[in-house]
């Protein structure tokens, strides 16, 4: 069985930056799109960023371009996220998702069908 296990959120002041990391289980990791995305209170889940199986293509969250990275290292099963010029409106819950249908980039949420447990990231003002 899959598993999607997320690491490396924390509360950060805002400016600050958080690398947030999701090591994958399993030998067919990079058949898979990866996302993140995030949630917060009252809010619908949405996607901040993807990429596709190669890594070769990334999309972002148009609120998002500039401040946050992602990547993905299929040798060693894991997908980051950096996260640069925090703000307070970034606090969230985020979580890793993979999508093994799918070749390309895609923000879609339908196509995503295994979610890690979340990482809780709060910025303070």
């Amino acid at each position: 069985q899959v598993q999607l296990v997320e690491s490396g959120g924390g509360l950060v002041q805002a400016g600050g930056s958080l690398r947030l990391s999701c090591a994958v289980s399993g030998r067919t990791f990079s058949s898979y799109a990866m996302g993140w995305f995030r949630q917060a209170p009252g809010k619908e889940r949405e996607c901040v960023a993807a990429i596709n199986r190669s890594g070769g293509s990334t999309n972002y969250a148009d609120s998002l371009k500039g401040r946050f990275t992602i990547s993905r290292d299929n040798a060693k099963n894991t997908v980051d996220l950096q996260m640069n010029s925090l703000k307070p409106e970034d606090t969230a819950v985020y979580y890793c998702a993979a999508a093994r249908d799918i070749m390309y980039v895609t923000m879609r949420r339908g196509n995503y069908d295994l979610w890690g447990q979340g990482t809780q990231v709060t910025v303070s003002s």
